[in-house]
């Protein structure tokens, strides 16, 4: 028998891929098709997704993977998209789309959380989603669309529907609408006790909510792939089986915990975002997790994540992009060896500082906010990628603390999944600010997760459980010891002066 494969596409707000996933034997087998670059594009309107051409990839990378398969003898069983949170489109009631996508990024998102929270209050809305608050969350961009363009939200709301970004492009590829828990969950919309929508503040806020679809676990067979999409990538009529299609909760799914052996861990999923936290079976609602900035958002399986969200590798990646503009052109690897070499703790910044969430000029906010604090401004791109690095860290400690506060529990292990695991200084860091183990894998954590739950959901996986069996068995985890933890305490009594 032909051994099941199944397509992966891992969307990232940097770039995406197409993986093709063969499973055998409890073993799982990843090979990457196709990559692309994923870059938004500023209009008269503000910064948008650039929709047709992610669309095109996808395609294409349907196809490549296709290919592979046939190489290879693979028998395809589904394909899943998972993307970054919060960003929507809407189509109408024909099925058409109505109108580009915004990036989450684009200014417009600040200034309706503000006017929101000034209607509502932080507590009451706290309480309705549980959603760590940020001005690009779905809640605030909607807001924004109702005063910017309303017609559009009214047209959706006249038989339409608004879908995430995996969800539309689920559609795209099934020709069914249908919105994924996991993604919804990332709107700040959605009631953390019952996974429904969270219709009542909705209408406070004017918003549509006829345009809100019934919502549907990861593993859930929305269709087949349709018949034009499988002519044009020579792919038979696949099923479209949805997967954890928010990222973080596809690479939260392929931790390879073992609980029967470890319950007291935490994960940190490394990348352009950095998302902290733990599973837990209920909302923790409280005033210390508002206050903390904690979020409730659906994992596969039914589980909650409970985490924070942090800026992440994005200050190193702008700084890369600010150098190359400048003439100066380093590889990550480059920038982290000449990191590794720069003076330790120079320059400390709080990663959630609000003008590095904006694309653009980094080392220069960078060396703003240092001068703002008093501090020495970093002279040397090791300079300036050591203070990210060390900055992240420390964050990281301090989340974990809050954790651990919140949930009234002590962590042992913290199991850091995603590309960013790749950065090998970051993680000896990490090990030695938070003083406890670290391990470190599958760094495809989000294309493991993704495959592996569309597997549940073909019936050749039997729960989470079974896939992080296959997730240990698949994949060799890297450990690391803490080995400096005294500098980094001293260190993190100076960056609690600096930390919103």
């Amino acid at each position: 028998m032909p051994k099941p494969g199944y397509i992966a596409f891992d969307l990232g707000a940097e770039s995406g891929r197409a993986m093709l996933a063969v499973l055998s034997n409890d073993r799982l087998e990843l090979t990457e098709a196709h990559r692309f670059l994923n870059t938004p594009q500023r209009l008269p309107s503000g910064l948008h997704w650039n929709l047709t051409e992610l669309w095109a990839n996808l395609v294409e990378g349907l196809r490549k993977c296709g290919k592979l398969a046939k190489e290879k003898k693979i028998k395809l069983v589904s394909l899943g998209v998972d993307t970054w949170g919060v960003d929507y489109g809407l189509i109408g009631a024909s099925g058409e789309l109505l109108g580009i996508p915004f990036a989450y990024r684009d200014t417009r998102n600040g200034p309706a959380m503000a006017a929101t929270v000034k209607k509502l209050s932080e507590k009451s809305i706290y309480q309705a989603t549980g959603i760590q608050f940020m001005p690009f969350n779905t809640l605030f961009q909607l807001v924004a669309a109702k005063k910017s363009e309303p017609g559009l939200l009214e047209l959706a709301n006249q038989g339409g529907r608004l879908l995430f970004m995996p969800d539309l492009l689920h559609y795209f590829f099934s020709g069914k609408p249908h919105v994924e828990a996991t993604i919804a969950s990332t709107s700040q919309m959605i009631d953390p006790r019952s996974g429904r929508w969270a219709t009542g503040l909705l209408k406070s806020l004017g918003l549509p909510t006829r345009a809100l679809g019934k919502i549907v676990p990861a593993g859930t067979r929305i269709g087949k792939l349709r018949a034009e999409i499988a002519a044009n990538a020579e792919v038979g009529l696949l099923d479209v089986i949805v997967p954890g299609s928010h990222d973080t909760a596809s690479a939260v799914a392929a931790v390879p915990v073992d609980e029967s052996q470890s319950k007291n861990w935490a994960y940190l999923s490394s990348g352009t975002w950095s998302l902290m936290g733990v599973e837990i079976d209920r909302p923790k609602l409280n005033e210390a997790a508002r206050q903390a900035g904690f979020t409730h958002e659906r994992g596969v399986g039914g589980k909650i994540r409970f985490l924070k969200n942090i800026a992440g590798l994005w200050l190193v990646q702008e700084c890369r992009r600010d150098f190359a503009r400048r003439g100066q052109e380093f590889s990550y690897q480059q920038l982290t060896d000449l990191a590794a070499k720069a003076e330790p703790f120079r320059t400390l910044v709080d990663p959630g500082y609000a003008p590095f969430a904006s694309p653009g000029d980094m080392p220069a906010k960078i060396a703003q906010f240092a001068k703002q604090t008093g501090q020495k401004l970093p002279t040397t791109p090791g300079q300036y990628v050591r203070a990210c690095l060390e900055s992240l860290a420390l964050t990281y400690r301090r989340t974990l603390d809050r954790i651990e506060s919140v949930i009234e529990k002590k962590i042992d292990v913290l199991h850091i999944v995603g590309g960013g695991g790749q950065n090998t200084l970051l993680n000896q860091m990490t090990a030695d600010a938070i003083n406890r183990r670290v391990i470190v894998g599958p760094y495809e954590a989000t294309a493991v997760g993704n495959a592996l739950t569309q597997a549940i959901g073909a019936g050749q996986v039997r729960n989470l459980v079974h896939l992080r069996a296959i997730v240990r068995k698949s994949f060799k985890p890297v450990t690391y010891e803490p080995r400096n933890s005294t500098a980094f305490n001293q260190a993190g009594e100076r960056f609690a002066a600096y930390i919103r």
